[in-house]
């Protein structure tokens, strides 16, 4: 399992060598890449500044790794978070869920990212042609972790 909160970017192809290394159980990896979107609603969004608590966001990643591996039978988890000032199409998020059979690492993968959404400690400013402005959390996000909640 790996979990990162950086600064730095990353590459999915080395995340993925990575995370298979030489393995033969792996039938299925899903991936799932989060980019700074240049709009919000009718903005113009030029880019995103994300603050975290070093120690506690990495802590709350890893426990949340770890509830995914024994919710669905995984071989492996990656995590990657950014953090700092990103521009437009950058990349901000990784989810990498790797298993035998690919039911349990989509499901794993959409679990990970509906809990990402709104229990992972990262505070987002986005800068645009008025001004700044902190996001807010979706209703639409609370509610599809709440569906993990129904469905144990």
């Amino acid at each position: 399992m790996k979990v990162a909160v950086q600064a730095e970017d990353f590459r999915l192809e080395d995340e993925i060598a990575h995370l298979r290394g030489t393995r033969t159980d792996l039938g299925a990896l899903v991936t799932f890449t989060g980019l700074v979107r240049d709009f919000h609603g009718e903005r113009k969004i030029h880019r995103m500044t994300l603050e975290h608590f070093p120690g506690m966001a990495e802590r709350q990643l890893t426990e949340l790794a770890h509830t995914a591996m024994r919710r669905w039978d995984l071989q492996d988890v990656t995590l990657i978070h950014r953090y700092g000032s990103l521009d437009a199409g950058e990349q901000i998020v990784l989810v990498i869920t790797a298993a035998a059979h690919r039911q349990a690492a989509f499901e794993a993968a959409q679990f990970l990212m509906d809990w990402l959404k709104t229990d992972a400690p990262f505070w987002k400013k986005e800068y645009s042609d008025h001004g700044t402005e902190w996001v807010e959390s979706r209703e639409e996000d609370t509610k599809a972790r709440e569906k993990w909640l129904k469905n144990p």
